[in-house]
């Protein structure tokens, strides 16, 4: 049976924070790619509207690793909840879905 792939997303308020997710989950083989940006947000958080700078976080992985890389994040993020969504991959090319695969231990 072919592993199913999906893009995890996460926000971190700084470029550092993305980087050390980045470091680990890469180094843990928990990822194939990931790409990160800076982005405005605008959320309600204790009953208040808040806007902030932050960074997100594209994380290309197999769904049998979110919960690894749920706990990765969790161990170095600051937020009190952080955003950790999977969002399944229905198609890919075939050589993209491979290398995914290949790429995640």
């Amino acid at each position: 049976m072919t592993r199913k792939i999906a893009l995890i997303k996460t926000t971190v308020n700084s470029e550092e924070e993305a980087k050390e997710i980045i470091d680990a989950l890469m180094k843990s083989e928990l990822a194939a790619s990931i790409q990160y940006f800076p982005i405005s947000s605008v959320y309600r958080w204790k009953g208040q509207i808040e806007k902030s700078e932050e960074f997100v976080l594209f994380i290309k992985s197999t769904h049998s690793k979110f919960k690894a890389i749920e706990q990765k994040i969790k161990e170095i993020h600051v937020y009190e909840v952080p955003e950790i969504v999977m969002i399944p991959i229905e198609k890919a090319s075939e050589e993209y879905h491979k290398w995914i695969v290949d790429q995640v231990k």
